[in-house]
């Protein structure tokens, strides 16, 4: 079978750093390839490469063993790879025909023949088997159907190569399971992808084939069916890897969190809830089940229809983020990249943000003080940085998220909120995020921890599942998985 897709010694520099050093990836045609590694590792910088984005500083690439275009010539890229980002690329003020059709649409003398663009669209949709209104907002559009509607837009350039990003980091387990039938379904029609996932058993289940960078380099390609698990995850770090291991809490009987008659229309209905001082509580569920909605409302990012939000037994005013701060809340949002961080700002700046007052005098933050501040955080969280005046936007998706953590712990929080923690996170970034919640437990806080991530929840205490809007189930800690994915499904209360 002839490669489809191939990066041959790939050198590239970013200053002194080398993000990608002799590295190479091999994509048979009509496959489905998976390629992981920790944060930092070089993956992006790969896509990068490959889609175009910027040249490699040595090595090639080839498209059915021809050289690859020259960068300026976008629309030869485009029919030749296209990438569905983590991140989308859809613009939410337009209708979903216009963002497919973006730039190209059909035309009547000088106007846009609004008619044909739709009907273009619905074929498009329909020749995917994408069931999605061609005139609705794409900003109304669930998370699942903006990645159909990309997939879709990226085909109908031509291209028969799709780089898919971090897929299903916002996706549940039903959205999860459409998304490999269509994949399964595009493989078949002869459409070949490089499919990237921190999630390991996302690799045995959609992919054939699987390449493992390290520290900028290619470490192993090898047919999934050939690679235990365990191989895989020394390949990818160095070491063997043993899961998280959670520690035993001691809840005390202070209440620092709590919720009562909490309800907010379509999202959840008469909700309570209440977390002490030591304490881990899960929040599990269904992308529907409003556990998400339920999590933005005690940080205040929502404002519930009715019900009160207490903090250290101080009621919280509603739909207030700075109070909800104020009061003692840290906050871990799902969106790290619209409501984590500003990217152009620095790792100090950043993590420093709610103890800025503290920094300084008559309201001028002093920059010795927030350096020292940011250099006690990094060095705690084992950020990777060149140091505190480095912008969060250079950084790794795993340094990113620990630079979120760190604004969230940076002020000693009563109470911790955290929504999806280690989406799109390598394995050891993902135990240095849930041991920075236990080390917070541990000094008297109280967490909620917010996941689609079975591990994420071992480290609680209780989970609460929620179904439909409502908790249907306190499960303690010492649960099996098929126990809880059955509440979660709503197969048993």
């Amino acid at each position: 079978m002839k490669n489809h897709v191939e990066a041959r010694n790939v050198v590239k520099r970013f200053g002194p750093t080398v993000a990608l050093n002799g590295a190479g990836i091999a994509i048979a045609e009509g496959e489905t390839h998976a390629l992981v590694g920790r944060n930092g590792a070089g993956k992006s910088t790969l896509v990068s490469i490959l889609t175009g984005l910027q040249p490699a500083d040595e090595g090639e690439v080839l498209f059915s063993g021809e050289p690859a275009p020259v960068l300026a010539d976008r629309d030869a890229w485009r029919q030749r790879v296209a990438c569905v980002y983590q991140k989308s690329t859809i613009i939410p003020a337009l209708t979903v025909a216009e963002n497919l059709f973006l730039n190209r649409q059909a035309t009547k003398g000088l106007k846009i023949n609004w008619r044909g663009l739709r009907a273009e669209a619905r074929e498009l949709l329909d020749t995917y088997e994408v069931d999605v209104d061609v005139r609705a907002l794409a900003g109304d559009l669930t998370v699942e159907q903006r990645q159909l509607v990309e997939i879709a837009r990226a085909l109908s350039f031509g291209a028969r190569f799709i780089i898919l990003d971090e897929p299903t980091a916002r996706l549940d387990g039903a959205a999860i399971e459409r998304l490999f039938g269509r994949m399964r379904s595009l493989r078949e029609q002869g459409v070949t992808m490089m499919y990237i996932s921190h999630h390991l058993d996302e690799v045995y289940e959609i992919c054939q084939s699987v390449t493992v960078f390290r520290d900028a380099r290619h470490i192993v390609t090898r047919s999934v069916a050939d690679l235990p698990h365990d191989e895989l995850v020394a390949a990818m770090t160095g070491e063997a890897t043993v899961a998280y291991e959670a520690r035993p809490h001691t809840p005390a009987e202070t209440v620092v969190l709590s919720g009562q008659g909490l309800t907010l229309g379509g999202r959840y209905q008469d909700i309570d809830i209440s977390v002490k001082s030591g304490e881990v509580v899960g929040l599990a569920g269904s992308a529907s089940s409003g556990k998400v909605g339920l999590a933005e409302t005690l940080v205040g990012l929502r404002r519930a229809d009715s019900g009160t939000v207490m903090v250290k037994g101080a009621p919280v005013k509603p739909g207030d983020v700075p109070a909800a701060l104020r009061a003692g809340l840290g906050f871990v949002p799902e969106d790290r990249h619209h409501e984590g961080f500003v990217p152009l700002l620095s790792v100090g700046e950043n993590a420093t943000f709610p103890i800025a007052r503290k920094l300084g005098r008559y309201g001028i933050v002093s920059p010795a003080r927030r350096r020292a501040k940011a250099d006690e955080l990094i060095k705690n969280l084992d950020i990777k940085t060149e140091g505190p005046d480095q912008p969060v936007g250079d950084l790794s998706g795993g340094n990113a998220q620990k630079v979120v953590f760190a604004r969230a712990l940076v002020d000693d929080p009563a109470a911790l909120v955290v929504i999806n923690p280690t989406a799109g996170v390598d394995v050891k970034a993902k135990q240095a995020l849930l041991g920075a919640v236990e080390d917070a437990v541990e000094r008297g806080a109280g967490a909620v921890v917010v996941s689609d991530e079975l591990d994420d929840l071992r480290i609680c205490d209780r989970v609460l599942v929620m179904f439909h809007g409502r908790i249907v189930k306190d499960v303690p800690r010492g649960w099996t998985d098929h126990e809880l994915v059955a509440v979660m499904e709503g197969i048993e209360e």
